[in-house]
């Protein structure tokens, strides 16, 4: 698990509804949601430009973050996250739920693809189809990943790598493998190289037999 700290201040929100959000978002703040452990939901603010910090690193989405509320902090994770539908840079809304230590959980973490360009499918010239890029895993919070290598270097053309073959670290299970072999899904694939047919020479009609049997006709 990654040692790197996430910690997010935010307020108690009372105000509630439509109209005060909007008034959040031109105040340069968001509206946010905690909730999950023993305690119930609360509606928060935070900072829209101090959360986009955080958005610029990978490991905020799949990390444990320190979210300070009024003094007291919670152990949350990222649960879901609203963008603007076409200003991906403005955040609509967040939705943050609290870890309890020694508990299992879920998280989806991204997957890293290590020796793309060394991999004999694509030195033989086949095409890296990359299916997902992210799984869903389960452990418990001290065991979190900040995301998982697959390596690529003996994959070759026409061959893929599923869920099963993804060497995991200790403590660590797919919940997805454990619904049959049906949802033993590939993640990545090298396909064969595409090959352009060359068009075909168009053939020329013989004109030459029609003009000689009309001289001979003659």
């Amino acid at each position: 698990m990654s040692q790197e700290t996430f910690k997010i201040e935010a307020s108690v929100r009372d105000d509630l509804g439509k109209g005060a959000s909007r008034r959040l978002r031109r105040e340069g703040n968001i509206p946010a949601i905690v909730y999950g452990g023993k305690k119930p939901p609360v509606s928060l603010t935070i900072n829209h430009n101090e959360l986009l910090k955080h958005l610029d690193h990978e490991a905020f989405f799949s990390h444990i973050l320190e979210l300070n509320v009024g003094g007291e902090t919670d152990e949350v994770v990222l649960r879901d996250l609203h963008r603007h539908p076409y200003k991906t840079t403005v955040v609509l809304h967040a939705d943050f739920q609290r870890i309890t230590r020694g508990q299992k959980m879920r998280m989806h973490v991204p997957l890293h693809f290590e020796n793309r360009e060394e991999s004999k499918g694509a030195k033989a010239g086949g095409v890296i189809s990359v299916i997902h890029n992210e799984i869903e895993i389960e452990c418990l919070p001290r065991q979190l990943p900040e995301y998982l290598t697959i390596d690529l270097a003996d994959l070759d053309v026409n061959e893929s790598i599923h869920l099963s073959e993804i060497k995991l670290p200790e403590g660590i299970a797919i919940p997805e493998l454990a619904l049959g072999e049906g949802h033993d899904v590939a993640v990545v694939a090298i396909h064969p190289p595409k090959v352009e047919k060359e068009p075909e020479e168009e053939e020329q009609p013989e004109t030459g037999g029609e003009e000689e049997k009309g001289e001979e006709e003659a």
